[in-house]
């Protein structure tokens, strides 16, 4: 879908009067610490995949079969592999 320069100018009009016009209500406030809180886990659960990536790619290194993997974290080996395969040796 393309779009011209006007269009795209016409959506930032649009969007920056929007943010001007708007007003928030008590309603609208959210607790700033389950925000963060959610971020840290996150980068906690990122921490723990890239691990996993690691120790399936020596697990693979050592000769360990997908099915194997995949039983010990909890899915088929066929699904472990389309995970975790495409990475292997990173």
């Amino acid at each position: 879908m393309p779009r011209t320069v006007q269009d795209i100018v016409d959506h930032g009009d649009e969007l920056a009067k929007r943010f001007e016009d708007y007003d928030p209500r008590s309603s609208d406030e959210r607790a700033p610490e389950a925000f963060a809180a959610l971020r840290r886990a996150v980068l906690e659960r990122a921490k723990a995949e890239a691990v996993l990536q690691q120790a399936v790619n020596q697990a693979r290194r050592d000769g360990y079969s997908w099915r194997s993997i995949g039983s010990l974290i909890g899915t088929s080996g066929e699904a472990a592999r389309q995970r975790y395969g495409t990475k292997q040796g990173a």
